[in-house]
């Protein structure tokens, strides 16, 4: 058997063309939309964008957005971040893998963070809540997502974040309005 031999019986067309047969079917899938990075339309955007929060993104008429209600901020110290990423493992909590990152200052208690989105689909969120402000994740720092995962630790020091199929959501082209609550280690 070489490479490109089946145990299974195959159509006669496809044993007689499988070295031809097996890259188009791989690329129909693909460029199908079934491929392991997901639909085309759904790649449309840019990675890395940054941008302040502006609530009037998420006024009445507007979107596609995610209108973030975030709770449990233990001060007003350092700085807020909200990433909302592509729903797929490739890109999930991978740096600079982000779609818009929003900055704003933390409000202790809570605050609200409008994020706006390229067009309607799959997304994760993930709040970071950079405490000493020094822009790197630190055991003093929070962290909140979609659908609000608990986070678990690895023996019991550092933080392991949930799969992006716990925190996958899908936005709508108006507001979705969401809650994610603020987990410190």
């Amino acid at each position: 058997m070489n490479r490109f031999s089946s145990p299974l019986p195959l159509p006669d067309w496809l044993n007689t063309r499988r070295k031809a047969a097996l890259p188009v079917a791989v690329a129909g899938l693909v460029l199908g939309g079934i491929g392991l990075a997901g639909p085309l339309a759904a790649q449309g955007f840019t990675y890395g964008r940054t941008t302040s929060n502006d609530m009037s993104q998420c006024s009445g008429g507007k979107g596609p957005a995610v209108r973030v209600a975030v709770s449990g901020l233990k001060s007003s110290e350092g700085n807020l971040f909200v990433r909302a990423y592509p729903a797929n493992g490739n890109d999930w909590l991978k740096s600079k893998r982000y779609i818009v990152r929003v900055d704003a200052k933390p409000q202790p208690g809570g605050m609200t963070a409008c994020v706006p989105l390229p067009a309607a689909g799959d997304y994760a969120i993930a709040i970071h809540h950079d405490v000493n402000g020094n822009r790197k994740s630190d055991l003093s720092d929070g962290a909140g997502m979609s659908n609000n995962p608990k986070i678990k630790k690895i023996l019991g020091l550092v933080p392991r974040p949930p799969s992006v199929d716990k925190v996958r959501f899908t936005a709508g082209q108006g507001v979705t309005q969401m809650a994610i609550t603020i987990q410190y280690m």
